[in-house]
């Protein structure tokens, strides 16, 4: 069983916007792309590098120090030198908050 946690507000994220935020323990980048959130643990899995830091291409988040590439939707490991995906968080909307689950 999981549990929601309120990260930030719409209006605080807008299109295009990222950012970072510590819940429970899991530093997570939440990312907002036209219009839809996404979330993944801010860490390569290559070197633990913030993701946050990197350049966003569409659904692809580039590892700022040597570039591996993270389907933001999924965690995905696109590229080398990332072999493991990162892990990826379900975000909703409830009203006007931004929510991401936290699972056991």
């Amino acid at each position: 069983m999981g549990e929601w946690f309120t990260v930030t507000r719409v209006d605080q994220l807008g299109p295009g916007r990222r950012d970072v935020f510590d819940i429970e323990g899991y530093y997570i980048v939440v990312f907002n792309v036209g219009g839809r959130y996404y979330a993944v643990e801010d860490q390569c899995t290559h070197d633990d590098d913030p993701l946050s830091e990197g350049h966003l291409d569409g659904y692809q988040i580039e590892c700022p120090r040597h570039g591996a590439r993270f389907d933001i939707r999924t965690g995905e490991a696109l590229s080398l030198p990332a072999v493991r995906p990162t892990r990826h968080f379900d975000v909703r909307v409830e009203g006007n908050e931004v929510q991401v689950l936290i699972e056991d």
